[in-house]
């Protein structure tokens, strides 16, 4: 509670920064409205301050003189400013039977300015429980950090490989493994399998061609340019 004579402290402080004139209706008003909002003296010497010091940014044409609303206003402001960082403090003991009152004496120091308030938030310690862990388990593949990539894509394409020349990407039309081969005009034919893919699908070098597989690739590029040509 914030006793006449340091009502009149107050006032004397904010006389001293706005050389206004204190009277005894003015220690009066302010006793009785600072102790209704239940703000402390310290609080209210600490709210002056505050208030003076925001209105040096001000144009001196623009500042005015601090009333009881004003000390108020910063008051309640600092003691939330206090609390932003409160971590509660529990016994050394496993159970607290006196949880809410060690809970609500520590608020109130706080906010009071009788401990001080955290700069910071208070840093998580400790692992997740061992039922997240587990979750997490379920859902998320762990890579190894020293695998090299190139073994992963090695592994990728060893998953998807299969026998026959759908095995391997063909060296004639680019179609990816498991992808049947693209004819001249780019349509896709499940039966259509390019002989340069098949001689590599055993192990041969994909450049060699019959004669044979020359005129039918020749036959198959003519037909096509004609049928482009009466189109």
């Amino acid at each position: 509670m914030i006793t006449y004579e340091q009502a009149g402290e107050l006032l004397g402080l904010a006389a001293a920064r706005d050389q206004r004139t204190v009277g005894d209706a003015d220690i009066l008003a302010w006793h009785d409205d600072l102790n209704a909002a239940s703000i402390t003296y310290d609080d209210a010497r600490a709210a002056l301050t505050r208030f003076y010091v925001a209105q040096g940014d001000l144009r001196a044409e623009d500042r005015f003189r601090v009333t009881t609303p004003d000390v108020i206003h910063h008051a309640r402001r600092l003691r939330r400013e206090r609390l932003a960082n409160f971590t509660y403090e529990p016994p050394n003991a496993d159970a607290d039977p006196h949880y809410l009152t060690r809970l609500r004496s520590q608020i109130a120091a706080t906010v009071n300015g009788d401990t001080p308030a955290a700069a910071t938030a208070p840093a998580l310690e400790g692992e997740p429980h061992p039922t997240v862990l587990e979750a997490l388990a379920g859902v998320v593949r762990v890579l190894d950090e020293e695998q090299d990539p190139e073994e992963e894509q090695d592994v990728a394409v060893a998953q998807i490989r299969r026998p026959g020349p759908l095995g391997v990407e063909c060296p004639t039309c680019h179609a990816p493994i498991g992808r049947p081969c693209k004819a001249p005009n780019g349509a896709k034919n499940a039966k259509r399998v390019h002989g340069a893919r098949r001689r590599v699908a055993t192990g041969q070098p994909a450049a060699t061609e019959t004669p044979a597989e020359i005129e039918h690739r020749r036959a198959a590029a003519l037909a096509y340019l004609e049928a482009r040509e009466t189109a």
